[in-house]
């Protein structure tokens, strides 16, 4: 059977694991072990570079991203601060990708253009186009030397040159253009300001925090990487000061005040103003930087204090459920259609959405020179979700409510604020089907994102996903704003997925799309009205050793009567009756409902391209096992109910309907079946084992896995520990580590940081399980966060998991006619 040959182990591979895998028990050293070779051959394929489109859309700049960096790259010095993770050779964000190629595509003519100066290594963080599309901005960091610059692409001179050094990115990219395209205002570090802070060997005292009767009761989520005494506030400081700036075209540079803890700063469409925001004290030991006090102010052109918007205090936790925000001033930005005018939205119900409100947030607006008080644009019944701006007599207002999942979109004229307002759209964003799509923006002179406008202002365009039971079909509609008539520009059709990525003219005639099918990689293409598409790109396969990959997008039935769907994938040149039914793996992660019409719609497009990852279970496929990627595990709570309080149920449910599946079609063994998952995918696979024999195994990484670690609430769930404790201990599948008679792997990044997957949560369910006399394996992967970003580390995540399923899964010997729940 052509599997014997999928199956070969290499000797260098037995080599590795040998040495790998030596100690079962974890007490001795252990080193990063290697994959079977096909394995690692998906891990080091390459990359499609990223498209970044120029503001007037007739130019493109491309970057090439290699594969993973090294160890060597990922264990350099690192500080994890107030929920911040800080290069401090570099003072930037902790970043272990970089571009390592830059160039520029002529969308016109299609020739690509190479650039003159570039640097060696190029190690760029991100681009940004001027607004006037003469220039390219590029962020270099260099991780050897720490070497934070602002480069420069001058586009007609097809050259690049460094602008400025000493940038500070801790808080943000660092840098953005004037409207006017004469420079950029940036983020600089401090002329001065010395080495940080020593770290404290000896404390002076105890770290102390204390909460009074009365202050209300508040919901804190789980959050890593905060501060914990005054010498990580000192070096918090530190690393986050920055000196605002404008640098000009030929690298001049003038400071703008004075340096202080700054998070944001924007300029306003007319360039006379800066919307800044900065960080101050007291800091917190409970909540990242993001709930710090802050400072929100308008400042001149040389960086004196305009106005003072607002002075936010700090937050420690918010009112119970999804919907609760903070109090004054939030999502604040400049009006992009008007010279200097701030919108922003205000809660009207305290931010607790437990309180009764007919309004729940304005939006307001304040022109420049800010002496006039604020004028309400709208009042909202649900909380505000964004702006779109097209010019003074048309603006889309969103709005939404987590707990209803409703959403509601207005519009409304921004020069005429008394006007009442148009509901445009009225539904649930659950709804796929029904979604209208997104309206489509262009950047105008200044490079702020406005309406794309047709007929006179009379019409706008919309791109969307195009859900439907045939699953996803993009497509591009006009709006006739006057009488809502949609007309169809554009639909993608089989056998492939069309998506588009832009407009191109102003009559929507003009796209720019990918276009890819199950054996073709995604490559940019221009439609121009019922012609042919035109390439672009012409990206190769990255993994053509799998090309003839067989994909099919499967429907089938829960118990209850809920449809689900899943992505079946079987392996090159495989016939089920051949060669019978494969051993397979099985990865999702489970999505809460409010309806059980919503959670049954199909996802994804049987016509996508078979893209073969490390991080899915795809990669297994080289392995000679059957693949059931992303089958519906949906938790369904109608009406008054709660999604969770029948989330085991409701999981076993929708775990033996895909199995019933995959078994009639012939192509599992009922008793070769292995679930995995990452994150809420992990906690579902430990739960499904405690409370299954469904499977033979399980791979469960960076997950969570005892709720009451996670009180104030996790995933979708509002309600705290002590509101809902029967569905926390339900959920736990520690508190049943004693019924995981399966094997489980168990894989999680040391430093993980994502609020509630503690590495802790990895460890005690490790601990019990051998404690209770079950079969596990904890793998903790040093200097790693949530999602692995070292060639090692995936290199042996995948050793790991191929081993696991070798041993429990592929080569298990049958146990009878298969368990039930």
């Amino acid at each position: 059977m052509r599997a014997n040959t999928v199956r070969g182990w290499t000797t260098a591979w037995l080599l590795a694991w040998t040495l790998g895998a030596a100690a079962q028990d974890g007490t001795a050293p252990q080193r990063y072990a290697l994959p079977a070779p096909e394995l690692q051959a998906i891990v080091d394929a390459a990359r499609p570079p990223q498209l970044f489109l120029g503001p007037q859309r007739d130019l493109a700049a491309l970057m090439q991203v290699p594969s993973l960096p090294g160890i060597d790259v990922v264990a350099q010095p690192e500080l994890k601060l107030a929920g911040l993770r800080i290069n401090p050779r570099a003072y930037a964000q902790s970043r272990f990708s970089f571009g390592a190629d830059l160039w520029l595509l002529d969308v016109g003519t299609r020739k690509e253009i190479r650039l003159a100066g570039l640097p060696a290594p190029l190690g760029i963080v991100g681009v940004q186009w001027s607004p006037d599309q003469r220039h390219l901005a590029f962020n270099r960091v260099d991780a050897a030397t720490g070497a934070n610059e602002l480069w420069l692409v001058d586009v007609p001179a097809r050259a690049a040159r460094r602008l400025a050094s000493g940038l500070n990115t801790v808080a943000g990219r660092g840098y953005t253009w004037l409207p006017d395209s004469s420079g950029l205002l940036v983020h600089l570090q401090p002329e001065g300001q010395g080495a940080a802070p020593a770290p404290d060997t000896t404390p002076v005292g105890p770290a102390v925090q204390e909460t009074a009767t009365g202050s209300g009761v508040k919901q804190i989520r789980t959050y890593q990487d905060l501060l914990r005494n005054e010498g990580d506030a000192r070096v918090f400081e530190h690393y986050l000061r920055s000196q605002l700036a404008r640098v000009d075209l030929a690298g001049r540079v003038e400071r703008l005040g004075a340096p202080a803890l700054w998070l944001s700063a924007s300029p306003s469409p007319d360039g006379r103003y800066v919307l800044a925001q900065r960080a101050e004290r007291p800091f917190s030991y409970l909540v990242p930087v993001n709930s710090f006090p802050r400072r929100i102010e308008v400042l001149g052109r040389d960086g004196a204090l305009v106005h003072a918007v607002a002075a936010l205090p700090l937050v420690e936790g918010l009112p119970v459920g999804n919907d609760a925000v903070r109090e004054g001033v939030r999502s604040i930005d400049w009006r992009s259609d008007a010279p200097a005018t701030l919108v922003w939205a205000e809660a009207r119900d305290g931010g607790d959405p437990a309180r009764e409100a007919e309004v729940r947030d304005d939006v307001l607006m304040q022109a420049a020179p800010f002496d006039r008080a604020p004028v309400v644009l709208a009042r909202l019944g649900l909380r505000y979700g964004g702006a779109t701006w097209g010019d003074g007599q048309l603006a889309l207002i969103d709005e939404y409510w987590w707990k209803s999942r409703a959403i509601r979109q207005w519009r409304v004229a921004p020069d005429a604020p008394d006007t009442a307002p148009r509901l445009l759209r009225e539904g649930s964003f659950e709804d796929r089907y029904n979604d209208p799509g997104t309206p489509v923006t262009v950047a105008d002179a200044a490079g702020n994102p406005r309406l794309l406008l047709a007929e006179g202002g009379r019409a706008l365009f919309l791109i969307g996903d195009g859900a439907s039971p045939e699953g996803d079909r993009p497509f591009v509609d006009r709006l006739d704003l006057d009488d809502g008539r949609k007309t169809r520009l554009f639909h993608s059709q089989a056998p492939y997925y069309e998506r588009p990525q832009a407009l191109l003219d102003a009559r929507g005639e003009r796209l720019l799309v990918t276009r890819e099918s199950p054996t073709e990689p995604a490559n940019y293409m221009i439609r121009s009205g019922r012609r042919a598409p035109v390439a672009l790109t012409h990206f190769a396969h990255p993994t053509p050793q799998l090309k003839n990959v067989r994909k099919e997008q499967i429907r089938y039935a829960r118990k209850d009567g809920v449809d689900l769907t899943g992505t079946l994938y079987l392996p090159p040149g495989y016939d089920a009756r051949r060669d019978g039914p494969l051993p397979l793996l099985m990865w999702a992660y489970p999505q809460e409902f409010k309806s059980a019409s919503a959670a049954g719609q199909v996802t994804d497009s049987p016509y996508r391209f078979n893209f073969i990852s490390y991080w899915g279970p795809q990669a297994f496929l080289a392995r000679g096992y059957a693949v059931l990627d992303d089958p519906s595990m949906p938790i369904v709570g109608e009406g008054d109910a709660e999604p969770n309080d029948t989330y085991i149920p409701q999981l076993i449910a929708g775990a033996q309907a895909a199995i019933d599946e995959v078994v009639r079609r012939g192509v599992a063994d009922r008793d070769r079946i292995a679930i995995g998952g990452h994150s809420y995918g992990a906690f579902m696979t430990a739960n499904l084992l405690a409370h299954t024999r469904l499977f033979r195994a399980g791979i469960a990484r960076s997950g969570a896995y005892n709720r009451s670690l996670t009180p104030f609430g996790f995933q979708a769930e509002e309600r705290s520990y002590w509101q809902a404790q029967p569905v926390y201990q339900a959920m736990s599948p520690f508190n049943y580590a004693d019924r995981i008679k399966d094997p489980l792997l168990l894989i999680h990044g040391e430093q993980d940081n994502n609020p509630g997957t503690f590495p802790v949560q990895s460890e005690r369910l490790f601990a019990a399980i051998k404690g209770l006399g079950g079969t596990a394996r904890l793998v903790m992967l040093p200097n790693e966060s949530h999602g692995y970003r070292a060639r090692e580390s995936v290199l042996h995540m995948l050793a790991e998991t191929d081993r696991w399923l070798e041993r429990y899964v592929k080569n298990a010997a049958p146990r009878g006619a298969g368990a039930s729940p």
